[in-house]
């Protein structure tokens, strides 16, 4: 019986019979009836075809700020939705649950992309986000969404590691208006060691994203004790953010807490992402934010020429505003780099689970 896979193009055919995947650098190489690490990419009738088009591990409004994109559209609600699988292996996963998951029951909605704009509509959300698992491997499905949002004035946003090759990457960014991309440590030995990867296709990424797009980008990194929170590490990563990215594009450096292979290791202290948040601004960058943790020092912005906090944070919630409709400080009329759009929303912290399930 055939399934209801996708058609898919980044694929050729090998000499000996299987067929390789050309979305990401892992290039699986798959018999018929074979699927690749992602598990949801497989071949059938000799090509490479998507198996979760359409379906879902489940929808979430979400504030923006949660993603997190902290100069994109704040205080405004987004449509949050991931698949099942991950073209990556973290040991650390905080979304395990989907991203590892090889149960297409896990996939509990079914949501044509057209739904999916018009339920972003009716809920007043200004985008949607591809995240929880990686929109690089369900990248057809992604656009498609993007695509149909963009006809409506709704935005796209991908929180994605960045693990792609550079045909699949052209095309998939054109459909994209912003991005959260992992950066999940700054070594061959981290990438291969705990994620079962390697750092320069990231590197590509975002220097991709940086010279050749428009696309908005934020960049996080998730320090975990022992593993990639040293200064040396960190120092090496922020002087190349500065010198290939610019001062300009934020940065998060997030909490770990254990999950998934990786539960003998602590939570993150607050202080290491201070220590991180200072000395990255310490190498230039003017936009370093902490996550995961209580500390509103670290979670808002401040305008980086006159030292003034343009928007207060606490967690996920907006304080205090001092920029014009244009995003210029009030003080000294600075624009603070990013996505802004008149007045801040209004969303708050809230997280509202939302179901759009058709019948199966």
């Amino acid at each position: 019986m055939k399934s209801d896979a996708h058609a898919t193009r980044y694929w050729h055919g090998l000499d000996d019979g299987r067929v390789q995947c050309d979305v990401c650098p892992r290039a699986c190489k798959m018999h018929e009836a074979q699927r690749g690490l992602c598990f949801v990419r497989g071949v059938e009738d000799g090509e490479v075809k998507l198996y979760t088009y359409g379906r879902s591990s489940g929808f979430c409004i979400d504030p923006i700020e949660k993603k997190p994109l902290n100069h994109f559209l704040p205080g405004t609600s987004v449509l949050s939705f991931g698949t099942a699988g991950c073209n990556l292996a973290c040991k650390f996963c905080q979304n395990w649950d989907m991203s590892k998951s090889r149960e297409m029951d896990t996939l509990a909605d079914r949501a044509t992309p057209q739904m999916l704009a018009d339920a972003a509509c009716s809920a007043g959300c200004a985008s949607v986000a591809f995240t929880y698992n990686d929109p690089v491997i369900f990248m057809e499905y992604a656009m498609d969404v993007a695509d149909a949002c963009r006809e409506e004035g709704v935005k796209s946003v991908a929180v994605t590691a960045g693990y792609m090759c550079e045909q699949p990457r052209r095309e998939f960014y054109r459909h994209i208006d912003a991005a959260n991309v992992d950066l999940k440590g700054f070594t061959e030995r981290f990438y291969r060691k705990i994620c079962g990867g390697e750092l320069g296709p990231v590197l590509e990424t975002l220097e991709y994203l940086k010279r050749e797009t428009q696309v908005w980008f934020e960049i996080t990194t998730l320090l975990i004790p022992d593993e990639n929170d040293s200064d040396a590490e960190i120092d090496g990563m922020t002087q190349w953010i500065m010198s290939r990215l610019g001062p300009d594009v934020p940065l998060h450096f997030t909490a770990f807490h254990p999950d998934w292979k990786m539960l003998d290791k602590s939570r993150t202290p607050g202080e290491t992402l201070t220590r991180a948040r200072q000395l990255a601004m310490r190498n230039g960058l003017h936009y370093v934010y902490t996550g995961n943790v209580h500390d509103p020092v670290g979670s808002s912005t401040y305008c980086a020429h006159c030292g003034t906090r343009v928007i207060e944070r606490d967690w996920y919630e907006l304080g205090e505003w001092q920029l014009d409709a244009q995003g210029r400080c009030l003080k000294c009329e600075t624009r603070i780099p990013g996505v802004f759009d008149g007045e801040p929303g209004t969303w708050g912290a809230r997280r509202v689970p939302v179901r759009l399930a058709v019948n199966h």
